[in-house]
């Protein structure tokens, strides 16, 4: 899972940002991009942009304070959208859609991103020093806990959110694809497989099957 948590309207570092400072800002979000399209993510260090962009590279880590604070950034808009769509949108992601149709749609949705921004997200993932406490991966597993808890899933919907939410691993999603030749639709048509069985089974929301 990538990083993002979503963003107030503030940039960082306080209510403004300096003309010259959004300039250089640009230039080294402009100079990454540039590195990784033509590198991949794995390309991307700080001294190579630090190269392209023909700054100092303590000017980046000021700017960025790690790699994994560049990757964030990087994948900040896309993100915001992202979990604007689930959060506010409208359904089957967004609210006013069962819960077990919410469930089905965040995972297809969170699919086609990996698929999308799928090689940023896995940088980002392999550079932060806790990828399951920053406030991103926070907010997705309290939104599939809160989803199972809403579909009536009573058998430890927290651990359970865990567990679903390992199944959309960036990593483990493009190995799926690009190893095993798995096909985004067929991932995503698993997915709501999986959530469906997890909220029919006893203690989910159908309740114990029937004795026979």
């Amino acid at each position: 899972m990538s990083l993002i948590p979503i963003r107030s309207g503030s940039p960082p570092g306080g209510e403004t940002e300096r003309s010259d400072a959004a300039r250089n800002r640009e230039l080294l979000l402009r100079a990454a991009r540039e590195l990784i399209e033509e590198r991949g993510a794995d390309g991307l260090t700080m001294d190579r942009l630090a190269e392209r962009a023909g700054v100092g590279k303590g000017t980046v880590f000021r700017r960025f304070g790690s790699r994994a604070g560049l990757m964030m950034t990087l994948l900040s808009d896309s993100e915001a959208a992202f979990q604007g769509r689930f959060m506010f949108g409208p359904p089957p992601l967004g609210p006013g859609a069962p819960p077990l149709d919410r469930l089905g749609a965040f995972g297809a949705e969170r699919i086609a991103y990996v698929m999308e921004f799928g090689e940023l997200a896995r940088a980002a993932d392999a550079s932060a020093h806790n990828r399951f406490d920053v406030p991103a991966a926070v907010l997705w597993h309290r939104h599939i806990e809160m989803l199972l808890r809403t579909a009536g899933v009573t058998a430890d919907p927290w651990l359970m959110a865990m567990s679903l939410s390992s199944t959309l691993d960036p990593e483990r999603l493009l190995h799926a694809v690009r190893v095993h030749h798995v096909t985004p639709e067929r991932l995503a048509e698993s997915w709501r497989e999986l959530v469906t069985r997890v909220v029919s089974c006893p203690g989910g929301a159908a309740g114990p099957p029937e004795r026979a």
